[in-house]
């Protein structure tokens, strides 16, 4: 897996959000494509709409084009996906904005699946927005893990100085404690384990592991998941060779930036992980989706429709999604070319044994 400068899709996400603003900021720097050939998934009139509203963003060159397959290097390659008499209405969820969300998404994933783009970044969707015209998943997340036909993945969320994977991913709150159980714990921390080695370049990654209950339950009269069920899942990974830690108490451990003595941390959900790691890490954290076949990244910020349309998106979340897609899928290309050449390796020992065994010629 020879690695090249990168095609990097990008999801238009709502058309009504901070999507176009995030990516359009993002790609104002003609020098950027150097690094990597971008191709936005979505509409060039909308493009082009929210591009006369943001100030200071010079002449871009743009190239319309119908699938990856035709997009040019140097230029910023936009898919018309959807129709030409698409509306914008700048901070609203409406019908419209969610339909072309899943048809950029859908158009994306088809030419992912083909190998006409590297990697895949999304830009915010309404969830609720997109569920009420027939999307089936709540989130990303979901829909890619669906499309790929994994058995799991997990939430990533990632940025130059913390990264937190979750047990529990979209759910709601009084759902958590009977969605956890020791064979999840174990998967997410085998998957985080395997994306810290492949996507990260990190050799013996430590992974601290969080508790559910203020204090950990405090002996058991707080709640008693941590014994019963959170603690024999970091022994088991123990035991699997997996550098697992904890159960640590969420309030202590951020305080205190005990994250910063591990290579990332698995909460037990959604929010214990990703308040802190946004209040940590808002402006160049990234969600990336572990456990795929395909890179997968995302900003760490929603639809932003209270500014949508102001010129006030801040893009380094997005620039962030994109460089860090760019890098994992180094890192993988690295990684699995690594692992042919030790298989290599082994080939040859397994020959030279076999030809060294009595009755078999010796090898001048």
């Amino acid at each position: 897996m020879a690695y090249r400068k990168p095609i990097v899709g990008i999801t238009q996400g709502d058309g009504n959000g901070i999507g176009y603003e995030v990516i359009i900021k993002a790609l104002a720097d003609a020098r950027i494509l150097d690094s990597f050939t971008p191709v936005i998934y979505g509409s060039s009139k909308i493009f082009g709409f929210y591009k006369k509203l943001l100030h200071e963003i010079d002449n871009m060159d743009t190239y319309v084009i119908n699938a990856a397959n035709q997009a040019k290097p140097k230029k910023i390659n936009i898919v018309n996906c959807l129709p030409d008499n698409v509306y914008v209405e700048p901070g609203q969820a409406t019908p419209e904005s969610a339909k072309s969300a899943i048809k950029a998404l859908d158009a994306a994933l088809e030419d992912i699946k083909n190998g006409d783009i590297d990697v895949l970044v999304t830009a915010p969707i309404n969830k609720r927005a997109m569920t009420n015209e027939g999307f089936k998943f709540t989130g990303h997340t979901e829909y890619l893990m669906d499309a790929f036909d994994c058995k799991d993945v997990t939430m990533f969320m990632v940025s130059s100085s913390l990264r937190v994977g979750v047990v529990t991913q979209h759910i709601p709150l009084k759902d958590v404690p009977k969605s956890i159980s020791q064979e999840k714990i174990l998967s997410k921390l085998r998957l985080m384990k395997d994306s810290l080695m492949k996507d990260f370049g990190i050799d013996s990654p430590k992974i601290a592991v969080l508790g559910l209950n203020p204090h950990c339950g405090d002996g058991g009269l707080l709640g008693d998941e941590e014994q019963r069920i959170i603690l024999p899942a970091v022994q088991a990974a123990v035991e699997e060779g997996i550098l697992a830690f904890g159960p640590y108490s969420p309030d202590g451990y951020f305080g205190l930036r005990n994250f910063e003595h591990f290579d990332a941390t698995l909460a037990m959900y959604h929010d214990q992980g990703l308040i802190p790691f946004k209040a940590i890490a808002f402006a160049d954290g990234v969600n990336f989706t572990a456990g795929l076949p395909i890179v997968r990244t995302s900003p760490d910020h929603g639809t932003g429709y209270e500014i949508a349309g102001r010129d006030q998106a801040d893009p380094r979340s997005m620039m962030a999604s994109i460089y860090m897609a760019i890098d994992i899928y180094k890192n993988r290309c690295n990684y699995y070319d690594l692992e042919d050449n030790k298989m290599e390796d082994r080939h040859l020992e397994d020959s030279r044994k076999d030809n060294n065994r009595p009755g078999k010629p010796q090898i001048a």
